[in-house]
């Protein structure tokens, strides 16, 4: 009989075929219930509910142990869709003060996939958050009404003082992008957005807990799967001890009332932030509770900028307060010494060129020079050094060489502050000039430099760190606004010593002139009659009235605080950045203001500059 080869190959084929969908079967159950627990935890989530237990967050206390930042009950509205029964939307919608539309709206955005990766019709979604006791005690009454619906405790943040709201930050509901980058995150959880409550999240977040609990074929709650021996409990935040005094920083804020400015404030030994004030501010209390988006959506739009943190995110032009770091420079570099004296006929003429300087004695040396704010001397010593051939070859070279001296004292790159947004200001270096003047520039082009003018931009933290290197005679510590935190120590960056290409002994020379200034100079309302106070004042040009600056430290041999102040518009140094700087010196050292400083703070904040902003 002759066989039908084309048959049996045919049988092959089928028999392969079916083998191979068999196979893929196997491995896709294989997948499913070895590989994967995706379809233990949908099997899991049909007869057991686990219901989240969230931590209290982490306190937040002052230097002297004030609380500032602390918890309040709160609570979220949850919903699991697969138990909702037919409801009156209307009736809901009163129960928890919103509108229909805004609950519509809600329940369709659970549902987005999209919007809602996590979404599951058999777990808890939010549809609300931080209700206050007494809005969730309306609810309450009618909860029987609302299968499906459960009241989830939390816990709110509120403030113990009106003030220290850049500094503080707050906390909001996590966006999708932050429920990508880190999974502890679901739907509805709160995360920090601003401050110290976003460069601190993981330390005051906590960890959540769970309840495991035992559904019946109806989706009725049972009570605690395995009586509870499942369950974990939530773990709280730990605290934080910020170096903030919250008293002089409410002083600095009331003193830039109606002023756009900041004023910072470190401890030269350590780094620790004492004030970080940035005007206009806004009450923290805002950017609590429910209504926290309208609120932020108002100051986001608000032309005086609250919302932005002046102290580490806008760049100014240093003005004279630059001026130490270049005396330190020449007399490293060896340009001047202790006796070199340099001309001053109102200013620096040289080859046509005229900067402007009040008039002063002349010709001066380096500490006179410092005690007056003479524009000539330091713009005579850069000439010098950008010049000075046979010691660096060439004007590149000489830039650069000073460029690594500012770079050294924390210019021109971040500081490291641990908090978010901090802007780097600017330094220029050879290249920059190269590019701008085509390789054809000399130390006359950029003069403007050596007087914290021209391209030199810092932030206020960068100019009161100037301030705490000085007074620690030639190097810092990264500035910090937390001083302890609960269990944990430190990051060593916030401990070490960062020392510039300075020597101790030309630091103290720049003493001496800040000294001199506040004895009979520039600076001497910053006079303090029991404290030996230095300081050096700044007068930024600006394309409209001038920028008043302030940089100093006190006392002089045992440094407890070096301070800036920058008041934009606010004319010469001594109109508004010495007053405020020694008030703000003396609130800090004596614990109070005498009663004719304290008139001297009335009368400040009274006063007002116009910007030609709309008043708020």
């Amino acid at each position: 009989m002759k066989r039908d080869y084309q048959l049996e190959k045919r049988k092959y084929t089928i028999g392969g075929v079916v083998t191979l969908i068999v196979l893929v079967f196997i491995i896709r159950l294989f997948t499913l219930q070895i590989m994967s627990d995706d379809y233990k935890r949908n099997a899991d989530s049909n007869a057991l509910l686990q219901r989240v237990k969230y931590p209290p967050r982490g306190l937040i206390y002052d230097r002297q142990g004030r609380l500032l930042v602390f918890n309040q009950p709160a609570y979220d509205i949850t919903v699991v869709m697969k138990e909702v029964e037919k409801f009156d939307t209307l009736e809901l919608a009163t129960s928890l003060g919103v509108s229909k539309d805004f609950l519509v709206k809600r329940f369709k955005d659970i549902r987005d996939r999209r919007l809602n990766p996590g979404y599951s019709r058999y777990t808890h979604q939010v549809l609300l958050t931080q209700l206050s006791s007494e809005d969730c005690a309306v609810f309450r009454e009618k909860l029987f009404n609302f299968p499906g619906f459960y009241i989830q405790a939390r816990t709110v943040r509120q403030y113990g003082y009106d003030c220290g709201a850049h500094i503080l930050g707050d906390i909001a509901e996590v966006s999708k992008g932050e429920i990508e980058d880190d999974p502890y995150y679901k739907r509805g959880d709160f995360i920090g957005k601003l401050g110290v409550e976003r460069s601190y999240e993981t330390q005051l977040r906590g960890e959540k807990g769970v309840e495991i609990l035992l559904r019946d074929a109806h989706g009725r709650i049972q009570g605690n799967y395995m009586n509870g021996s499942f369950d974990k409990a939530p773990v709280a935040g730990k605290n934080l001890k910020l170096s903030l005094d919250i008293e002089l920083q409410a002083l600095g804020e009331r003193l830039l009332e109606g002023k756009i400015g900041s004023i910072v404030a470190i401890e030269p030994s350590t780094g620790e932030v004492l004030c970080l004030v940035s005007s206009p501010s806004y009450n923290p209390h805002l950017m609590a509770g429910r209504f926290r988006g309208e609120n932020h959506l108002k100051l986001s739009k608000d032309p005086w900028k609250p919302l932005l943190n002046r102290a580490i995110m806008g760049t100014y032009p240093p003005g004279s307060t630059f001026k130490t770091s270049q005396a330190l420079t020449f007399l490293q570099e060896g340009i001047i010494n202790t006796e070199t004296q340099y001309p001053c006929s109102h200013g620096f003429n040289f080859r046509g060129l005229h900067v402007g300087c009040h008039s002063h004695g002349s010709p001066l040396s380096v500490i006179p020079a410092l005690a007056t704010s003479c524009n000539a001397y330091f713009c005579w010593g850069l000439y010098y050094m950008i010049g000075a051939r046979s010691k660096y070859g060439s004007v590149q070279n000489a830039m650069n060489t000073w460029r690594d001296y500012m770079v050294s004292m924390g210019f021109g790159y971040p500081l490291g502050i641990d908090l978010p947004g901090e802007m780097r200001g600017m330094i220029p270096n050879a290249a920059f000039y190269d590019k701008a003047y085509r390789g054809s520039w000399n130390g006359l082009t950029i003069i403007s430099i050596s007087i914290g003018q021209g391209e030199v931009t810092l932030t206020p933290l960068q100019i009161a760190n100037l301030g705490a290197t000085i007074a620690n005679r030639g190097y810092y510590i990264t500035p910090h606004v937390v001083k302890e935190i609960d269990g944990e120590s430190l990051d060593k960056k916030y401990t070490d010593k960062h020392f510039t290409k300075v020597e101790r002994s030309h630091y103290d020379e720049v003493v001496q002139g800040m000294r001199a200034a506040v004895l009979g100079g520039t600076c001497r309302g910053a006079n303090l009659p029991d404290i030996e106070v230095c300081g050096k004042t700044g007068t930024a040009q600006n394309k409209g009235r001038d920028h008043s600056a302030f940089m100093g430290f006190a006392p002089m041999n045992n440094p407890k605080i070096a301070i800036a102040v920058y008041v934009e518009n606010g004319g010469f140094g001594a109109v508004y950045g010495v007053p405020i700087g020694k008030l703000m010196m003396e609130q800090y050292l004596k614990g109070e203001l005498s009663p004719q400083s304290q008139l001297q703070a009335d009368e400040i904040q009274k006063r007002r500059i116009n910007y030609g902003i709309q008043e708020r």
